[in-house]
This record gives C-alpha cells, structure tokens and sequence, in this order.
C-alpha cells in the first residue's frame, strides 16, 4: 500500500515538521512493514509553469516528425513573448494548456533544461510528459494535456503536486485494513496520540424499495450488497489533477472519472466497488454460484470459464462480473466519444455502484483459481469492513455528482444477511501474562479502545471487536494489539535459563557430527524441498512394489509436479547436481541430511492437538500412531574430479569407493563399523552397487546402499557420465551404536609393519578378505589397508592378487620380529580357511 503523506495529513493533523521518515518510525514502532519512503519530485526544480500552446508548425523534413511551438507563458519567462519550443509529441493542439519546463529548469535524473539548437531551431524550454516528471503513467505516455481553465504561468510543481513523500507500506495479511487511508490514517493517529478524522462517517440515507433491484441467492458468499444509481452524468467530464495525482501516487493509473471515483474511495475507505453503465444491464443484478462452464469475459479482455464454485454477479443475460476479483467487459463504462460532424460528447450517462462484502476464502480461491490478482481480490481475501460499504458507496455518489454533474437517484438499495458483533472475554491481567510486563487494566482498556473496540468490565473485560478487525478472534490477538501499541521495543530482554544437563540429544550430536565430518572430506551441503513426484521415482527406476513409491500425498501441494513427501533424498540431490553441472560446475560433491518419508499401515487422520494447554501423552501417542514413520538420512552425490590435477601431480575422478568411502566416513562418525558387501539395488548399476550392513541386537540390518548410478538414472535425470551416490540410515547407526565411543590409546612405542599379497578367487569380495585378515591377526593389528589389486597372465584365469599392509603394535613394549610374523601367519591362514587364499609366490 502506497501512502502519500499529503493524502494522509487530511486524517491526521501531523506535526508540520514530521518528515515520511519519522512517520515511518512511528509506524513501524506500531507493526506495520513501512519498507520504503520514496521522495517524489527528488532533483526536480523549476521554473516549471503552466503555457499555452498558441502555434505549431510541421517540421516534415527529418525522419521523424517533429513540431516547432509556441508557447505563452505569460510573465514566466520575464519578457511576456511567445516561448519557442521544438516538440516531438503529437497528442497535443494549438490552444491547449500544457506544462513547460523553461531554461535553468532541472528534471528528475538530473535533466537540465537550455537553450538549445536543434533541427535547425532554436529551443528555448520543453513541453513536459508525466514520464519526464516522474508522475508515474497516466495511460497517453504522451504530453500533460491541462484543464482549460487554469492560468497561464502559474507554478506546475504545486498544481501537479510534485513534491511528496510516499510511505510504501508492505501489508501483512492480519492487517488487511491497513490497505486503505483510513487504515492506516488511525494507525497513525494512534502512534501519535492524535484524533482522527474518520472519512467513512459520512450521512447516509436508509435503504428503501424503489432503489435498483438486487438479488442475492448465496448470503454466505455475499452477506452484504448496496447498490446507489447516479444519472445525468456528463461524459466528457475527466478527473480532476487532484484526483489523478493521489491515483499516480498510490500506484494506480487513471483510466476514466467513473472509474477513477470508484478506485480512490476504495484506496480511501479499503472498500471495492465497481460502475456499472446502467444502459448496458438487463434486469435486477444478482449474486450466484456460477453453473460449472459458464464463460465471462472480463475487463482485461480474456474469456474466463467459470467453476462451480466461484462466486458472481449477474444480470438477466448471465455472469457480468467475478464477484470481488473483476468485472466483466459487457457492462464497464464506455468511454467518451466525439462525433465528428455535430460534435456532441456521448458515452455512459447513467452508472449504478455496487458496494458489497464477499466471503474472504471464496474470494481468495477463485483469484487463485483464475491466476487474477486484483486491488479489488487481494482486499476482500485480506477482510474488508462490512458496515464500510453503505458509506463508501455514498462517497462515490458525492464524488460523482460532485465532479460529473451527475444526481443521485433517491433510491438506496442495500441487502444484508443479519449478523451481530463480535465479543471476546478477556482476563484485564491477560496481556500482562503473555508479555511478562505490568500493564495494568487502564492501560489494557486504553489500547483495545485506540483499536476501536468497545470495552465493558473490570477483571473480566467483555470487548466487542470492530467490524474492520477480522483478525481480532481471541484474548491473545487482544493481547497482541495491546503489546504492539504500548511497543515491542519495550519488552524486557530477558534469556530463557535452560535446565542444567540438558543439552543436544545423541541423534542431535551424531546429526551434527555427521554434517561437520562430511563437510571436512570435501563436500558441499545441499538443502532441497522435501517433496517428490511420481516421474522422479520412475527416473530413479523403482520397480512398482518398491516400498520407496508408497508416498505421503499432500492435500495442498506447493507443486502439481511434486505432490508428495520424499521417500528418500536422492531426487532432491540429483537434481542439485544437474542444476550445478548445467550451470559450469562438472566437479562436484554434494551431500545432505534430513527426513525422509516412509508411510506404514492403513492411513488415518490425526486429532487436532489443543493449544490452550500441553496434549496429554494419550493425545500425542494418537496423533504419532497415524504419522507416516521419518527415518533421518544422509546421502551424497558424486561427478567429476574428486581431485584436480595440478603441479602436485595428477587429479583422479570420482568413483563408485568415493561413495563408498563416504558411508564409512558417516558411520565412523556414530561409532559404528560398516559390514560392506556386493547388492543390486535401485538406482545403482547393478555390478558397482555396494549394501551397508550393520549389527543392531545381534542381528545384521541393511543401513544403506552406495554406488555408481545406474546408465539409464544417469541418462533420465540429465546427470555426467558415471555419477555416484551414498544413502544411509542415520536412525539405524544410532541404534548399532554400542554407547560413547572411546578414544584410542596412543602407544609410545614403534609400529611394525607386514606387507602379503594373496591369491584368491576373481569373485571373492576385498571386504571379506580383510575382515578375515583383521580377526585372525588378533589384538597386535592396528590397522589393515589394501593397497594394491592385480589381475594378468601370471596368475592364471579366474584370480587376481589382493596386497595388505598390516601394522601392528604393542602398548607396552617394542615389537620382535617374530611376534609380528607369527600375527601376521595367523592373519594369512585365517584368510586362508575362510577365503581359499594363497600366498602369491608360494
């Protein structure tokens, strides 16, 4: 909401000296989002007055057509002559009053007017457009064609009044009265304790029979309709500069008076209203559901197929209007138009206005529904005042008669569903309660009334709301009123003392842990949505009884594309990387932590947890029984170069054990060690695909998978050749985690190191190998690394040779050389028994 702050003076007798930015503070003391003040005529300085354009002579010789003017100014320019003026618009005449920005004048932008000789003339000023003033569009992008009466050489900076401060205030959704002057007109004469002067307490006549017809069908979608008729309208009447000029500043573009009238009292009062050309409807106006199909075509010229449950207005012919979001084409005021030949003005001479309340939530749903965002829409579905719309629509009337020579048929039509207002009971200690400071009853009353609610009690305060506070529906949005007022600056800073011993959980430490280790091997954290889609999964390529395509379907889904929640975090993942690599970054490592989604059993619906008090544990166990079960997981992804190559030597790219490696990495970080072995498992190319197992209870249970993605995965999601992924169970390390982990014992003593080289069979998994080696060495191991895997000839078809380095290591004393080859026989032969085996050489 744009605010001029010479609009808002008319409410509120501010202090001469209070500048848009101390208005700003004081409004943003009092809640409201003040973001900017803009300062309108900021660089602009005269002369800048009003001429006549008493000559104009076709310049044909150039390209482009220009005009060579004259223009009196009368004593501006201190001679009293004609002022010469080279002008290339074309929606201006000879005796037609303009503005004229004269020698030594300085345009927004910093345009500096002179003497100038151009296109073989001499220029002496320019004829201005609201563009090159920084008025904003006034619909010509043309010259500022004025009303023919003003005079000539008086100042345009105060005619047109360039110079103002404009407070753009960005409007919460419990504040939608606030989109109005006299929103925040009270806003404001409350944060200085000023009396406001309210423009919606206006004299209204009583409703009657002989006013225009009006039926309403649906008193919940539209509990209230006035409607007021003005005829005698004189159709060349145009709004007047002081009325276009709040339009511009507020953001608007004048169109027409009618509608013009009708969009400044709704930025006046917060209430839509809407003109219609009295001759263009066809019998009573009405208020319906539209039927399922039903076309209308709206102002804005496109043809709009209705749903059932949108809410419209209509004539004997059909739908006129989307009611609260947009009229239709067949009844707007026509514009004015000349004959030629007699030179008589016609256009729409007889309007009826319509001021109604619509539903918020049906008003919002169809806005949505149709993708038609309106000044009209985005007030109803914020609430509107509902008493506001007799006393808009007779501020429209007067406008109208006022400016347009029109008369205000006696007839006042006005339809409203019965209603009563709406009370609240309030503890006078309540707000106190909540914000931890003594305000006491006077204060509390003090503050509900500045709102405008009725206040009656003593320890118990009955508080009757008023109409435009929609938002206000129990003690605590009082309290809060009450709060912001007295300011949130005021409140004690006091930090919360958390009971002594109670830090972060094991799964919160082992979380973090995890995020910190993963981070320190050189990956980049990603945070994706926690939503999903069908296509995803089938470029993962599940099978269709996967457990990870029983989805969780969101009822309100921010995508159509994505309507459920993840059932495992590679999608997200996969789809960082596509974005990144697209976008020149083929090196990468991403990796993230979070829930995923896995529903269990028959679907339920939770109960609503109360709020006035903590669920009982009964209460909370329901609503857990019917939560779809939210394991938390971590996963990486892999392309590219996991080191670059440079002046140290050569890079390697990512592969299948840099995914593997980064399991390890995780669960080194629970405490855990990971039983690792061969698996087919989507996404994974079957032949590079690695299980992580673990020991929970004595039982072995799968945590995770690691791998290079499958070609086709690769392919559907547009990932680079060969890209990797790890996903693993954080919950399920947790639970393999056999308590604290403890550190190592550093021994003092010197290591001794063993290298073998064994042949086994080509089929014989490494892991299986070096668990048999690290079991049979026994407690003198300190540590088992394959460093070395061959394959040829030498070894005959069907083998390869696996070579360890085992350091071992005593606590207590220097190792001989014989216990070191006695652990390391007892390794070999262990490998022997378990693995078939040999020695390489013997």
């Amino acid at each position: 909401m744009r605010v001029p702050l010479s609009w808002l003076r008319e409410y509120v007798d501010l202090p001469a000296t209070e500048t848009g930015r101390d208005v700003q503070a004081k409004l943003i003391s009092a809640g409201l989002e003040v973001e900017t003040v803009e300062q309108l005529g900021a660089g602009l300085t005269g002369p800048l007055v009003v001429g006549k354009v008493l000559t104009i002579e076709e310049l044909t010789e150039f390209k482009k057509p220009i005009r060579f003017c004259t223009v009196d100014v009368g004593q501006a320019n201190g001679t009293g002559e004609p002022q010469e003026i080279i002008c290339g618009a074309r929606n201006f005449a000879a005796g037609d009053k303009v503005v004229v920005a004269l020698p030594g004048a300085v345009l927004p932008g910093d345009f500096r007017i002179a003497e100038r000789k151009t296109y073989g003339r001499v220029s002496r000023g320019m004829i201005c457009s609201g563009d090159e003033l920084g008025m904003g569009d006034d619909g010509t992008h043309g010259i500022i064609v004025l009303p023919p009466e003003l005079e000539i050489g008086i100042d345009a900076t105060k005619l047109l009044e360039l110079y103002d401060e404009v407070l753009d205030i960005a409007v919460t959704p419990d504040r939608g009265y606030c989109l109005s002057m006299r929103g925040v007109a009270r806003e404001t004469a409350t944060a200085y304790g000023l009396p406001l002067r309210d423009p919606a307490l206006l004299d209204v006549p009583a409703p009657n029979s002989y006013g225009y017809p009006v039926r309403i069908t649906d008193p919940i979608g539209c509990d209230r309709f006035t409607a007021r008729t003005v005829v005698g309208l004189e159709p060349e009447a145009r709004s007047p500069i002081w009325l276009r000029r709040r339009l511009q500043k507020a953001g608007m573009r004048p169109i027409s008076l009618a509608v013009d009238v009708t969009n400044y009292v709704m930025l006046e009062l917060g209430q839509p209203l809407h003109a219609y050309d009295r001759s263009r409807l066809e019998g009573p106006i009405g208020v319906r559901r539209a039927e399922a199909g039903e076309k209308i075509t709206t102002l804005d010229g496109t043809v709009r197929v209705l749903d059932a449950a949108d809410l419209v207005i209509t004539d004997n012919r059909g739908p006129i209007g989307i009611a609260g979001v947009m009229g239709g084409a067949h009844t707007e005021i026509a514009d004015p138009e000349t004959d030629p030949e007699t030179g008589v003005v016609t256009g729409t001479a007889e309007v009826v206005i319509e001021a109604a309340h619509f539903d918020a939530i049906s008003i919002a749903r169809t806005a949505r529904r149709h993708k038609l965002s309106s000044e009209a829409s985005k007030r109803f579905e914020r609430g509107v005042d509902p008493q506001a719309a007799a006393a808009a629509a007779q501020r429209c009337v007067d406008l109208l008669v006022l400016l347009a020579g029109g008369t205000a048929e006696a007839g006042v039509t006005e339809v409203s569903a019965p209603s009563a207002p709406r009370t609240i009971t309030l503890p006078a200690n309540h707000p106190d309660k909540v914000a931890g400071v003594d305000y006491g009853r006077e204060t509390v009353v003090r503050r509900l009334q500045e709102v405008g609610c009725d206040v009656y009690g003593q320890d118990e305060l009955v508080v009757t709301v008023p109409s435009w506070r929609p938002d206000l529906n129990e003690p605590n949005d009082l309290a809060e009123e009450v709060i912001r007022l007295e300011g949130y600056e005021n409140l004690p800073s006091t930090l919360p003392k958390p009971p002594a011993g109670r830090g972060l959980t094991e799964r919160q430490r082992v979380h973090r842990r995890v995020g910190r280790a993963l981070a320190g091997a050189g990956y980049v954290e990603a945070l994706n949505y926690p939503f999903i889609g069908e296509q995803a999964l089938d470029n993962l390529g599940l099978d269709a009884d996967d457990a990870r395509r029983r989805l969780v379907k969101l009822v309100n889904p921010l995508s159509d594309e994505e309507p459920a929640l993840r059932t495992t975090l590679l999608p997200g993942l996969l789809g960082a990387l596509r974005r990144n690599d697209s976008r020149g970054s083929h090196d990468l490592a991403l990796f993230e932590t979070g829930l995923v989604f896995r529903p269990e059993g028959q679907p339920g619906v939770a109960v609503r947890l109360p709020v006035d008090r903590r669920p009982s544990d009964a209460e909370i166990a329901e609503v857990n029984a019917v939560l779809p079960a939210q394991p938390r997981r971590a996963a990486v992804v892999l392309a590219g170069a996991r080191e670059q190559a440079g002046w140290w030597g050569k890079g390697y790219p990512s592969d299948w054990a840099d995914a593997i490696e980064a399991g390890r990495t995780v669960a080194a970080e629970a405490g855990v060690e990971l039983i690792i072995s061969a698996d087919q498992h989507a996404p994974w190319h079957p032949g590079r695909c690695a299980a992580f197992h673990v020991e929970v209870d004595g039982e072995k249970v799968l945590v995770g998978h690691a791998g290079e993605l499958h070609p086709r995965v690769v392919k559907a999601f547009g990932l680079p050749a060969r890209a990797c992924a790890m996903e693993i169970d954080l919950d399920l390390l947790e639970k393999a985690n056999e308590g604290p982990v403890k550190a190592p014992r550093i021994s003092s003593f010197p290591v001794a190191t063993q290298d073998v080289a064994l042949v086994v069979a080509a089929d014989v998994p490494a892991a299986d190998v070096q668990a048999a080696l690290s079991e049979g060495a026994g407690e003198l191991l300190e540590s088992v690394r394959l460093f070395d895997v061959y394959t040829g000839d030498q070894l005959g078809e069907g083998t390869k040779s696996l070579a360890y380095a085992l350091k071992f290591r005593a606590e207590d004393r220097t190792l001989t050389v014989d216990e070191a080859t006695a652990a390391r026989d007892a390794a070999v032969a262990l490998a022997s028994e378990r693995t078939g085996a040999v020695l390489r050489g013997a």
